[in-house]
């Protein structure tokens, strides 16, 4: 007999629930934790960044990249910065950090952003020829020592 699949949409990715019979996959879903999303999603943006602890409630990270959720007033060069803090490998490039941080609800000339960054030592270009934007050691320290200390303040 040929299995069925379910597919769930989760904010980390896609779960795939296998079996041989709606019935199986019912019971499969029944038997699952309630708060088995929100693990796995926790798990997930832990493993992706090890700094998932330090930005929880203030950038998500979904399946397009890292997303500002926090309340928080932030100036432009914070938004840009954290963006680029909760990427992959803390670089990223223009077009897609603009993408992320108009996902957060924040319009940003990003290109001239990062420029100024670049002048002030907190972003570089790993290779010049491409367009990847990456955080400095001075920039990363900026957003671990002052931004997220900042937010935290705040929120608590």
């Amino acid at each position: 007999m040929n299995k069925i699949q379910t597919r769930i949409k989760t904010p980390f990715g896609e779960v795939i629930i296998e079996g041989e019979s709606p019935q199986e996959i019912l019971s499969i879903l029944e038997d699952m934790p309630e708060n088995f999303v929100e693990s796995v999603s926790d798990f997930v943006s832990n493993k992706m960044t090890p700094s998932g602890a330090q930005l929880k409630g203030i950038v998500e990270i979904t399946t397009e990249g890292p997303v500002i959720v926090t309340r928080e007033k932030l100036t432009h060069y914070e938004a840009v910065g954290l963006v680029l803090y909760g990427s992959e490998e803390k670089s990223n490039t223009a077009s897609k950090i603009t993408k992320l941080l108009e996902s957060s609800g924040i319009k940003s000339m990003v290109p001239a952003r990062l420029n100024e960054m670049t002048k002030r030592g907190k972003v570089f270009k790993p290779n010049p020829s491409k367009t990847d934007f990456k955080l400095t050691i001075q920039g990363e320290k900026w957003i671990e020592d002052d931004i997220i200390t900042k937010i935290r303040g705040k929120m608590g």
